[in-house]
């Protein structure tokens, strides 16, 4: 059996993890709001029309902060249409989809529903048809107390007390050239830092998100980071990352080998924003906000069909993949990368949350709500991976695959929680033939104990989920020990391991 060895020690520390890096996403987009969260009607549905059982497997995934109200969909929003009485709201084309929106959720709904998941609201303002008078109206209804126009208004329609939203995206993927008023980075760059300035002047102490690349593979990366940082470094707080994978080569073992990709993305923006930093000779340090990332590609061509013969339903069933085993395991990869980043990366956003590229879904029809394969990981990383990020030192066996080399077998991160005084492991063995045996010196944690070793695996790679079938769930491991200051552990091949410590 191959081997792999890994240090754990409480003083090698990495960072202290901002629990908004398990944050989520939900964009009016397909039925991640209607037939998703919301549902009037539905015998699970509570006195505002959102259901419950959604709302405890939220919950069960323990999601700090939620960006709203999208993605694409933002850059053609007009938020005065989604607030006061719900037969004032105009029913809005969203170019971005090709759908019909009928503004039946909207800002104070959705607010609502983040105070019953325990939440907190991330809000995007639109810079794609919209501008700066717009996001600092929006900013005022969110957050000012009142005695000013759009405060009054919002007290007009119900909610006395202002939302104090905290986090504010700058647009949407404005580099790209499918986003409706896609800027350059030149336009980008004043156009924020003008809008950063002024939301400033409202309300000092919210933290605002200037938009980054769209994804690694954009042509104008990594210029697009330096030359709008370069107008914005002074306003904002955190720049944007973008990224999904896909397996459509049908190749697991690269498949599983992109998180070091991801690492790669990581790493350059820090340089980015770190030359920025340099140049300006700031004492101001720029951090991450990775707010979409999953697997998405399952679904995209009943997306194409949808969106090109089939436009203006209401919530159509789009982006809805149906998530594989392995899928699970990058997502597991890819939040250990983040965990790895915690000295820059504050926030991340798994996008999306419910029933849209989603770890969550609701069967149509007033079905029932299920746990997809990628659930588990992100659950596990939200309720064990809080705590202070120490520094793994890992030795283990490297492979190459068809577009990767000397990819680690084994990928591993742990996470000290000192209110608890646990430290867990987490570990993916992305060696899809092998088992390896890790033997891991924890000698600095003394008279801990093991707790428990979770494990996801399952023999097929492409085995999914269902509501009423769920193939692929955690269960407890009795393959590890902890012996004398040594914990040796088999870590299967193609698993997901948690495996957690204590006094």
């Amino acid at each position: 059996m191959k081997k792999a060895r890994m240090i754990v020690d409480k003083e090698l520390k990495v960072a202290e993890i901002d629990k908004r890096m398990y944050g989520s996403f939900v964009e009016h987009l397909g039925r991640a709001v209607y037939d998703g969260l919301y549902q009037p009607g539905h015998p699970l549905s509570d006195e505002d029309g959102f259901r419950k059982d959604v709302i405890e497997l939220v919950k069960e995934l323990d999601v700090p902060i939620i960006r709203y109200p999208g993605g694409n969909f933002v850059s053609n929003f007009f938020w005065e249409d989604s607030v006061g009485p719900l037969e004032d709201r105009a029913k809005r084309l969203d170019l971005a989809w090709r759908t019909l929106e009928t503004n039946e959720v909207g800002v104070n709904e959705f607010a609502k529903w983040i105070d019953k998941v325990d939440s907190e609201l991330m809000m995007a303002v639109n810079l794609g048809t919209r501008g700066i008078a717009d996001a600092l109206n929006l900013l005022e209804y969110c957050n000012h107390p009142g005695g000013s126009k759009y405060s009054d208004l919002r007290i007009k329609h119900g909610v006395k007390d202002p939302h104090n939203i905290k986090v504010w995206c700058l647009g949407n993927e404005m580099d790209g050239p499918w986003q409706l008023g896609h800027k350059t980075m030149h336009e980008y760059g004043r156009l924020a830092e003008e809008t950063a300035k002024a939301m400033k002047l409202i309300d000092p102490s919210i933290e605002l998100v200037a938009c980054g690349s769209s994804n690694r593979e954009m042509p104008t990366f990594p210029e697009w980071e330096a030359v709008t940082l370069d107008y914005t470094y002074d306003y904002v707080d955190y720049i944007s990352l973008h990224q999904y994978y896909g397996n459509e080569a049908n190749d697991t073992a690269d498949f599983l080998a992109k998180s070091d990709d991801m690492d790669d993305f990581i790493r350059t923006v820090i340089s980015t924003c770190d030359y920025i930093k340099a140049k300006k000779r700031s004492k101001k340090k720029i951090h991450l906000s990775f707010d979409e990332w999953n697997v998405w590609f399952h679904s995209k061509a009943e997306e194409y069909d949808i969106m090109q013969n089939k436009p203006w339903m209401v919530a159509p069933p789009l982006l809805e993949d149906i998530y594989t085993f392995e899928d699970a395991l990058l997502v597991g990869l890819m939040l250990i990368t983040f965990m790895k980043h915690a000295d820059r990366v504050k926030i991340a956003c798994m996008a999306q949350l419910i029933n849209v590229i989603a770890p969550i879904m609701t069967d149509r029809n007033g079905g029932d709500a299920w746990k997809q394969t990628i659930f588990y990981p992100f659950m596990h990383a939200s309720k064990y991976g809080r705590g202070t990020v120490l520094y793994p030192i890992v030795n283990t066996p490297v492979h190459d695959t068809s577009n990767h080399e000397n990819v680690t077998d084994i990928e591993s991160v742990s996470v000290y929680n000192e209110e608890k005084d646990e430290v867990t492991i987490f570990a993916v063995n992305r060696n899809i033939e092998e088992d390896i045996e890790l033997t891991v010196d924890v000698r600095g944690l003394e008279n801990y104990r093991l707790l428990e070793h979770i494990v996801l695996e399952h023999d097929d790679f492409k085995v999914r989920n269902g509501a009423g079938h769920e193939r692929v769930s955690p269960k407890k491991s009795d393959k590890s020990k902890l012996d004398d200051g040594t914990l040796t552990s088999i870590l299967n091949k193609a698993s997901w391991n948690v495996i957690r410590l204590g006094k």
